[in-house]
């Protein structure tokens, strides 16, 4: 990696509200068994996270993420008279190919360990493995299902492909899968015969042939289970959506979990969602009509999300959908598997056998595109900018119900301020002083209160101006920090 490919690494790395299980910040070094425990513990919590590497990072303030630089060199520091780097894979078991990588940014020295994940096996640090929760470090063994997770954790067999139930008949295929649906959606003929249906079933992947009986995957059950609760090891994969009737958690008013396979169910679903959300009456010509508050697009596609990029392996937490009085939170098992501050213009599923499969059936849209229209739709619905939550185990999506700008805080309007730039600058056009009046509704002869956002949102570092050289802002176009 170049010096610039590791700033930028870091730069994105910050962006993570606090530390996680395959991000540890530190300041300066503590001691040698110290990082060959964080060794151990962020390996394993990448695997356990669907990324490809964990990281230890020194001369980082692990409280505000300020870059403060650390007199720890770890390409030279040495245990006794042999070089740490050696010590430390000597005593890891399997000797992962961790890398050490020793830069300055803003004169500020920085030694960075980028980890590869465990894979099929627990990484261990002198017989002992280790894990994160949250940014605790832990014995791994403390936790059983972890562990068995990364025991499991085979990447040449996705999740998608794995049993959901074996040792079927035919008739038990079609009693607990929802064959007509599948060619309803694919868009093809039902056959005629029984055979023909369970051929194309195979030829999906949906089921397999095991010693003359059937077993359905995980792809067949969680796209056209009849009811998902015939399948013990996915019954809290399924959506759950509660209503409440204020903007907290006290008084629900609704709680409904979605029990049908995702294919079969999708549209059902989002409709009912879009029931259960607040709507304004408008007269047109002494006529009234209902008017939706939130966009149904942006309702749907936040709602695929949540499905596709779920985290299968962690249990006992599904996808929820939360509707209070002035906002919508869609919320998924799970860290991203990118930094949200890109979620625009880059696309990365953790499931994409699931994901590609969702695409056909015309339930979600191509690669990053849905993100794209969701956040399109709500600007021109006038509302907040959707904010995207990094949890301990989660990945959050608010979406807010109408504000004035007046009534909306510095952070929400720099908040819109780049998304509406990432959109323009993805449509191959830049965003201007006056494409923000557009889409805030800001009167022409206020061009100053555009201004005033567009500067806080370049002092976030969130954009650019595309011509640096330029000094005249009547004309000025801006662009992502990204681009």
């Amino acid at each position: 990696m170049t010096e610039q490919d590791l700033k930028d690494l870091l730069t994105r790395l910050l962006k993570h509200s606090h530390e996680n299980e395959w991000v540890e910040l530190k300041q300066n070094f503590h001691s040698c068994e110290e990082i060959g425990v964080r060794i151990s513990a962020l390996a394993n919590g990448a695997c356990l996270n669907n990324q490809e590497y964990g990281y230890l990072i020194f001369g980082i303030q692990d409280t505000t993420n300020e870059i403060v630089g650390t007199s720890f060199n770890a390409k030279t520091h040495k245990k006794g008279g042999e070089f740490l780097e050696h010590w430390l894979a000597q005593r890891l078991s399997p000797r992962i190919d961790f890398k050490i990588h020793e830069f300055d940014y803003e004169d500020k020295h920085i030694s960075l360990y980028r980890i590869p994940a465990a894979t099929s096996q627990p990484v261990a640090f002198i017989n002992v493995s280790y894990i994160r929760i949250g940014s605790i470090t832990r014995k791994l063994m403390e936790f059983p299902e972890k562990e068995r997770k990364i025991w499991r954790n085979d990447p040449t067999r996705p999740f998608e492909h794995e049993i959901a139930q074996s040792s079927l008949s035919a008739d038990d295929v079609v009693r607990l899968l929802d064959t007509q649906c599948f060619f309803d959606l694919i868009g093809i003929p039902y056959p005629t015969t029984r055979e023909a249906v369970l051929e194309r079933f195979l030829k999906e992947q949906l089921i397999k042939k095991e010693r003359g009986q059937f077993a359905i995957t995980n792809l067949g059950a969680l796209l056209f289970a009849k009811n998902m609760t015939d399948f013990d090891s996915l019954t809290r994969k399924v959506v759950r959506v509660i209503v409440y009737k204020g903007k907290n958690r006290i008084d629900t008013i609704k709680d409904v979990t979605d029990n049908k396979g995702f294919a079969c169910g999708f549209t059902e679903l989002v409709n009912y969602i879009n029931d259960q959300l607040p709507q304004n009456e408008e007269i047109h010509r002494a006529l009234r009509e209902t008017v939706k508050m939130y966009p149904e697009i942006a309702v749907r596609e936040f709602v695929a999300n949540s499905i596709i990029h779920q985290d299968f392996n962690e249990k006992g937490s599904c996808p929820v959908v939360e509707v209070f009085s002035d906002r919508i939170e869609f919320t998924n098992p799970g860290l991203p598997m990118i930094d949200p501050i890109r979620f625009i213009d880059e696309y990365q599923s953790r499931n994409e056998i699931l994901a590609k499969f969702m695409r056909r059936l015309r339930i979600c849209e191509e690669k990053g595109t849905g993100i794209d229209k969701a956040i399109e739709a709500i600007e021109l619905f006038q509302l907040p900018a959707p904010e995207f939550f990094i949890q301990v185990k989660h990945t959050k999506v608010t979406m807010y119900a109408p504000q004035s700008l007046n009534a909306m805080s510095r952070k929400d309007k720099v908040r819109a301020c780049y998304q509406h730039c990432c959109l323009r600058y993805i449509s191959n056009e830049k965003m201007t002083n006056q494409s923000l009046r557009e889409r805030f509704k800001i009167e022409e002869h206020n061009y100053s209160i555009a201004s005033r956002i567009i500067r806080d949102t370049i002092n976030e570092t969130l954009i650019k101006d595309e011509d640096s050289e330029n000094k005249s802002k009547k004309f000025a176009k801006y662009i992502p920090f990204w681009g």
